[in-house]
């Protein structure tokens, strides 16, 4: 028997480099409608739930009529508030979308769930291919190293493995990378374990929270999709993703 599954996308208002970003407009859309309306498309997801910290979201997705928690303001990290938004549903596998990726495609949303639904696997993770060195010496493409189960080694945002003899642009020739998709799977119980762990080390000096987990002693599966996605970071990734939407009529 399958169990149930929650998709759920926290959405703060105040993001530090784009601020308001949640509420920006996308061809009539604003970006958090926009997400909410691609994980509506997923095939095994039983609810779609917004966590937020401001009532401005909370109108929006309403408006949209999308289902809405407010969390609360003082959160540090998204996984905080999946974690308290969690707490007020039966799903015993918690999917966590980012707010910021309006062209996740729902298949990918899917394949998570599935590989969420194997015996062994308590936090998964999406990742893809690179194929470009400006996304590989691209610091907000975060990079993960896996080992041969598929299990996570390390995340960062600098270009891992480094070849120490080979000029830069030789790279990719010589390896496989891989970018993460920002999109997480937990079992209930572990997300709410991993949601009491403090600031680690390696989290601080990264900026990546994934890494507390790491460091923490917790499996974080990454399984390799081939949907291609743009999250939604700086004024040029929304501009990239409003051409992409008129470019492909993306309603």
């Amino acid at each position: 028997m399958l169990k149930k599954t929650a998709v759920i996308i926290p959405s703060r208002l105040n993001s530090s480099r784009l601020p308001q970003k949640a509420l920006a407009d996308i061809c009539g859309k604003s970006l958090i409608v926009r997400v909410l309306d691609r994980a509506n498309r997923s095939v095994l997801a039983d609810e779609v739930i917004v966590a937020t910290d401001h009532e401005l979201i909370k109108e929006e997705v309403l408006k949209f009529g999308g289902s809405v928690v407010l969390t609360s303001p003082d959160h540090l990290s998204g996984t905080d508030r999946i974690a308290e938004a969690a707490r007020m549903t039966d799903a015993e596998i918690i999917i966590n979308l980012q707010g910021d990726e309006p062209l996740i495609d729902p298949r990918q949303i899917d394949q998570l769930i599935t590989k969420m639904q194997e015996g062994g696997v308590t936090i998964g993770t999406l990742c893809r291919r690179i194929e470009k060195a400006e996304d590989l010496f691209n610091y907000n493409v975060v990079k993960v190293v896996r080992d041969i189960a598929d299990k996570g080694l390390y995340f960062s945002r600098q270009a891992l493995p480094a070849f120490r003899e080979l000029p830069y642009r030789q790279w990719l020739e010589h390896s496989q990378y891989f970018r993460h998709v920002g999109m997480y799977g937990f079992r209930r119980d572990v997300l709410q374990n991993v949601s009491t762990l403090k600031p680690s080390l390696l989290e601080s000096a990264e900026s990546l929270e994934q890494l507390r987990w790491l460091e923490n002693g917790f499996t974080v599966h990454c399984f390799e999709t081939f949907f291609d996605s743009i999250g939604v970071d700086t004024i040029e990734d929304l501009e990239k993703v409003r051409q992409i939407v008129l470019r492909e009529k993306i309603r």
